[in-house]
């Protein structure tokens, strides 16, 4: 199929344009460590990704801590000891999936708006753009705490919508995750899923995506 009359792509961000699991998973054992408790897997670490920092740290002291009641006290110390190793790693191991790069050139070159819509805190997403130097290629980006919603909530792709002056018909939205289908969903948009990204390990294709690629460089031929 052919995505007509579209003038912006907005792009999840983990999973989709670049795999951060990694440096994510080096972030939770640092804190892990400070607890003196067992590292994980990345393995472990994938299913955890998605709904934003909080809910992966809430999930990885679940399952590598079950005997330490998550008191709120607790959790603070753990997510702040989280947030500066990640900080500190950044973007050490994570990397672009293939066909990332010749594409963001090619919809770029053509005159698309292109922009992130991410589950990830805000702070983190300009650093990783400028390591992978494709800072270029995106007109804007939001994060978890840009706004009072995030993904799934309808409110961040209606809000790069209203600030890159397009409308929702004209509108697509991209990423590897549920909460990215049912955003695009819950704001009338189309959407495309990429079957390779983290997902819960579940099939983006049982989200009923408009359509379905298994590599990003298939963009090329939707625009």
């Amino acid at each position: 199929m052919k995505f007509k009359d579209k003038d912006l792509i907005i792009f999840d961000f983990d999973g989709t344009l670049i795999n951060s699991i990694p440096d994510l998973t080096l972030a939770i054992n640092k804190m892990l460590a400070y607890y003196n408790a067992s590292p994980l897997t990345i393995q472990h670490v994938t299913p955890f990704i998605g709904n934003g920092a909080k809910p992966l740290v809430q999930r990885a002291l679940e399952y590598a801590m079950p005997d330490k009641k998550l008191t709120d006290a607790f959790f603070k110390e753990a997510f702040e000891i989280y947030l500066a190793a990640y900080k500190n790693e950044t973007c050490k191991d994570t990397f672009m999936y293939p066909g990332v790069l010749e594409t963001l050139k090619d919809l770029k070159k053509r005159g698309f708006k292109i922009v992130i819509c991410t589950n990830k805190p805000y702070g983190f997403i300009a650093p990783i753009l400028e390591t992978l130097d494709i800072k270029q290629y995106f007109n804007s980006w939001i994060g978890e705490d840009s706004l009072a919603k995030k993904k799934p909530d309808a409110l961040p792709l209606l809000h790069l919508v209203k600030q890159m002056e397009t409308t929702i018909e004209k509108s697509v939205m991209v990423g590897d995750s549920k909460n990215d289908i049912l955003a695009a969903q819950n704001a009338n948009m189309e959407s495309i899923g990429v079957s390779y990204g983290y997902n819960y390990n579940e099939n983006i294709a049982d989200y009923n995506p408009t359509v379905v690629v298994d590599n990003f460089s298939e963009l090329q031929n939707l625009f």
